[in-house]
C-alpha cells in the first residue's frame, strides 16, 4: 500500500496514483471521448483529406461563422448533418463548413439544431 499522490492527502491506496476523493471522476472520463472513434478510419482516408483541402480553399481559410482566418490544424471542417445521422452526406461539399475551433465547439454543442432544408443539397 502507498499514499495518495494528491498534495496533503493521507489516505492509503492499493493501486493507482490517487484515492477515490482525488481520482478522476466518471464525468471527466465520459467527456474525454467526445468524438466518435467509429469514424476514425474515414477521417484518415485520402478522400477526406482531399475534401478537407477543397473546403479550405473554397472558403479561403475563413471561419464561416465568425469570419476569422484560421490556418493549419486549427481549421476544422464541420458536418452540418452529422455523419452518424446520414453517412451518405459525409463527402458532400454542401454539407461541410470551415470553422475555427471556438465556433466548431459551439456548433457541436448546440442543443437545438437549425432546420436544414431539403433543397439545400441540390
Amino acid at each position: 500500500m502507498k499514499y495518495c499522490d494528491f498534495n496533503g492527502c493521507n489516505k492509503k491506496i492499493e493501486r493507482g496514483r490517487y484515492c477515490e476523493d482525488h481520482g478522476r471522476s466518471e464525468k471527466s472520463r465520459k467527456n474525454k471521448n467526445i468524438y466518435h472513434n467509429s469514424n476514425k478510419q474515414f477521417y484518415n482516408s485520402q478522400a477526406w483529406k482531399d475534401m478537407r483541402a477543397y473546403i479550405y480553399e473554397r472558403e479561403k481559410g475563413c471561419c464561416q461563422r465568425c469570419g476569422r482566418f484560421v490556418f493549419g490544424k486549427r481549421a476544422q471542417v464541420h458536418h452540418v448533418v452529422p455523419v452518424k445521422k446520414n453517412p451518405l452526406l459525409k463527402l458532400e461539399p454542401n454539407n461541410l463548413r470551415l470553422l475555427c475551433p471556438v465556433c466548431h465547439s459551439i456548433e457541436e454543442n448546440m442543443d437545438e439544431k437549425e432546420n436544414v432544408f431539403a433543397n439545400y443539397f441540390s
